[in-house]
């Protein structure tokens, strides 16, 4: 059974509409260079091409909303929904085993950013972030925090993001999510047997 899950594509469909949202997303854990990616904030667009780029996933996300008010929803939404279809499209990480846990260091000119995730089931963000005053053109940077605590609770993980120092906000959050994709990478790998990487034989819920 585990062999034969071994050989599934890894890949996920994820939508979240609301009064405030549509976002729809998909990923293909397994396959680099698919990237189609729109959303109504263009850093944001931005982030997640970083991301799936240097994590070597195939994304596609369509995710649109009321940035009129603020850019909250949409960053959180997105955060919920792209933590999600990862989620599901690991699908049977319960039998298939995986790294589980991950980490990267990413230097991004004057700034350097670590992000550290274990998919355990149980979902906690740590955000030890401090950037510096001001905005990336229009957008408030600190608004990421939210994408992260999405994140963290639709793909149930513990999510780490720790930022050493800082030049400028374009290029601390652009590391963290470099960070991210190199992270989600080694985490997601598949390793060879059938024991997954738990004491209790299993992964929370």
């Amino acid at each position: 059974m585990v062999a034969e899950l071994k050989n599934i594509a890894r890949k996920a469909k994820s939508e979240r509409v609301s009064k405030e949202t549509r976002v729809k997303i998909e990923i293909n854990l397994d396959k680099a260079g698919e990237r189609d990616i729109k959303t109504d904030l263009p850093f944001l667009t931005h982030m997640l091409d970083a991301f799936a780029c240097h994590g070597r996933f195939s994304l596609i996300v369509d995710a649109v909303g009321d940035i009129e008010v603020d850019g909250h929803h949409l960053i959180e939404d997105t955060g919920i929904v792209l933590g999600t279809a990862i989620r599901e499209a690991l699908g049977e990480a319960n039998t298939s085993p995986i790294e589980r846990s991950g980490f990267f260091t990413y230097p991004m000119d004057g700034s350097l950013a670590t992000v550290a995730l274990d998919i355990c089931g149980r979902a906690n963000c740590v955000w030890n972030v401090e950037l510096l005053p001001g905005n990336i053109g229009t957008l408030d940077p600190t608004l990421f925090r939210e994408f992260f605590k999405g994140f963290a609770d639709g793909l149930k993980a513990t999510v780490h993001v720790n930022l050493a120092y800082v030049d400028n906000n374009h290029h601390a959050v652009e590391a963290i999510f470099k960070g991210l994709g190199k992270g989600l990478r080694m985490a997601t790998r598949k390793i060879e047997g059938d024991e997954i990487l738990s004491t209790k034989g299993m992964f929370d819920q």
